[in-house]
């Protein structure tokens, strides 16, 4: 038996390869769904850095990712945790500066980062039965940045990340700044 060869054609002018798009996240309200606030990571590739890597070059990932936190991994899909904006500026580099009697650009994500278990999580089925108000009073609670999303194991797979909430993209998404849930300087 011989199988049939698949027809072919010429691309024509302007062909485009299509740009994956994360979903679109719109004006919420207090009242909507907690899962319209987080980035879901099942859509949308996770932003990753090596824990080796300089601040400076953290914080050029950060800004060509155009994302203000980075899961820190050493070993893919296995994440070690998660370095924010406020880490690379904040007070975490000045304090190891001085404890370490060392220079800024000898620092690396590995010394400043937020360890995996030292990160407050998220249960992605209470969050998908929550809603925006109860997010925000999370955050207002914990005074973090960014909130870990986690998925729990089931008999095929085993827990994983499954999102991402970030204060500054809530506070984009409602039309609004909430100063009570800013994290401490």
């Amino acid at each position: 038996m011989h199988a049939r060869a698949l027809s072919t054609f010429r691309f024509s002018a302007n062909t485009c390869i299509p740009q994956a798009q994360p979903k679109a996240q719109g004006a919420v309200t207090e009242q909507s769904p907690g899962i319209e606030v987080m980035t879901d990571l099942a859509s949308v590739k996770a932003a990753t850095i090596d824990p080796h890597i300089s601040l400076d070059q953290a914080e050029q990932s950060m800004i060509y990712q155009g994302v203000r936190s980075l899961f820190v991994v050493s070993g893919y899909p296995c994440v070690d945790g998660l370095i924010t904006l406020a880490d690379l500026v904040g007070e975490k580099p000045m304090r190891q500066i001085n404890e370490r009697h060392i220079r800024r650009q000898d620092l690396s994500v590995a010394d400043v980062m937020t360890p995996l278990a030292m990160l407050d999580a998220l249960d992605f089925k209470e969050l998908t039965t929550s809603t925006v108000a109860q997010v925000i009073a999370t955050f207002k609670k914990l005074k973090h940045s960014h909130l870990v999303v986690v998925q729990a194991a089931t008999q095929q797979d085993p827990a994983r990340i499954r999102g991402v909430i970030s204060l500054t993209q809530l506070e984009r998404q409602l039309g609004r700044a909430l100063p009570e849930a800013m994290p401490h300087p």
